[in-house]
């Protein structure tokens, strides 16, 4: 499996790059948002995903850990492939994303690209119940933490959805603690919360 890639952009296309690395062009399949960002004869680090099937092996670039995440995410939903996710990445932020499974936003979700009601609600239910599943809240002093800290319902919200993105759930309370919720919106405490936590 190939983490990411660091190398000179050579090549920009609508929905793919080619980074060379020692002589060797890789061509990465990106979001058109992403694309534009980068700038043609610069060095690069592109994290990648590697989609491996009998017929075709394709690599999948981001610019950071939220956006891979988000993808992997995106494809384990049932009906979501590879190209349809980087469709939708290149049309909602991480953290849009991530805010509107939380908080059961069907009607954001079904604005994207290929993505209808049934899609969007299918998107909500395997992704809350998987953030459910896979974040737990450890006892001992993670209790004392979460006693500690008195969550109105943006902070929950952006705590909820820094798990989806896939934070630990201890680690994203300490970091929503040191932010003044109050005056600012959902999404900008996912955006603090990011940079506490080394995006």
């Amino acid at each position: 499996m190939i983490s990411y890639i660091k190398g000179r952009l050579e090549i920009k296309s609508k929905d793919y790059i080619v980074v060379d690395v020692g002589g060797i062009g890789y061509k990465i399949f990106m979001s058109e948002t992403v694309i534009k960002e980068l700038e043609k004869g610069r060095e690069v680090k592109i994290f990648t995903y590697m989609k491996v099937r009998e017929d075709d092996i394709s690599l999948y670039g981001f610019l950071n850990n939220e956006e891979l995440m988000t993808f992997e995410l995106l494809i384990s939903v049932g009906g979501v492939g590879a190209k349809s996710a980087i469709t939708i990445l290149s049309n909602i932020t991480p953290s849009k994303f991530a805010l509107a499974v939380i908080t059961n936003d069907v009607n954001t979700l079904k604005k994207l690209p290929g993505i209808g009601a049934k899609t969007a609600a299918r998107i909500i239910l395997e992704l809350k119940d998987k953030m459910k599943t896979e974040q737990s809240i450890e006892k001992g002093n993670n209790e004392q933490i979460k006693e500690a800290i008195i969550l109105d319902n943006k902070a929950n919200d952006a705590l909820e959805a820094l798990c989806v993105l896939g934070y630990a759930r201890k680690d994203v309370e300490i970091v929503i603690s040191k932010i003044d919720t109050s005056k600012i919106s959902v999404e900008e405490i996912i955006k603090q919360g990011l940079k506490f936590l080394g995006r």
